[in-house]
């Protein structure tokens, strides 16, 4: 990264209760440390902030304060997408973001599954691109596969919605045959089960250029649209 704006993603280390186990802090709430740009050579300009709202002569966009406490990808929420440094397989996670209106992110786990983030507010139909959905992949210009989510649990936008998410990374034999696919143990969106016991046949769209590993790193999109994110953190399970 060109940069190396003070951080305001913060992990909370968290006692779980049960031996050995706590919530895994991935950066220090003081820089970007721990994580890195997924191009490069493109540069990023996700910086921190200590409030956004909507704005109120455009409410597709944030009003940004600046500060510490909020971490933004941009005003105009089109830039490179983080990446974590570290490698995660089976965890828990708990994820808090903002969006204004018609935004679009995503949080890839292992770099390659997606849980969407958009602004299905005022959504009827939820479909597998709508908030919380798990997107579909193009195989030969055709969409197949992608999951929506069972209820429509999202908080208008400007607003601060969580994700709380159980994953299981895939399964591989000695000698690196994938053995069993990922799953999506459970998630829920603002306190609702939107997803339980979700297989994911393959990567989502807009996934990482990763092969499938039993490990792979968090990614946060940040090339669709303004976001904000705050209190992510990861447990090993």
């Amino acid at each position: 990264m060109a940069r190396r704006p003070h951080v305001a993603i913060f992990f909370c280390l968290v006692a779980t209760g049960c031996a050995g186990q706590s919530w895994r802090i991935l950066v220090d709430g003081e820089s970007l440390n721990g994580w890195v740009s997924q191009d490069p050579s493109k540069g990023e300009e996700w910086s921190t902030a200590s409030a956004v709202s909507l704005d109120a002569d455009d409410p597709t966009r944030f009003s940004i304060t600046p500060g510490t406490g909020v971490f933004v990808n941009c005003a105009s929420g089109l830039t490179e997408n983080l990446v974590s440094r570290e490698k995660f397989g089976d965890v828990e996670a708990h994820i808090e973001y903002t969006a204004p209106k018609r935004s679009n992110s995503g949080i890839f786990f292992m770099g390659l599954y997606e849980v969407q983030v958009a602004d299905s507010f005022e959504k009827k139909d939820m479909r597998f691109s709508d908030c919380g959905g798990f997107w579909g992949r193009k195989i030969d210009g055709e969409w197949v596969g992608g999951t929506p989510p069972l209820v429509r649990a999202c908080k208008a936008p400007g607003v601060w919605q969580t994700f709380d998410v159980k994953f299981r990374a895939p399964r591989f034999d000695k000698n690196g045959k994938k053995i069993e696919n990922a799953r999506f143990l459970e998630v829920r969106h603002n306190g609702q089960l939107i997803h339980k016991n979700v297989e994911m046949l393959g990567p989502n769209s807009a996934h990482m250029d990763l092969p499938e590993a039993p490990a792979g790193p968090l990614m946060l999109q940040g090339d669709h649209g303004p976001v904000a994110y705050r209190n992510v953190r990861i447990l090993h399970r």
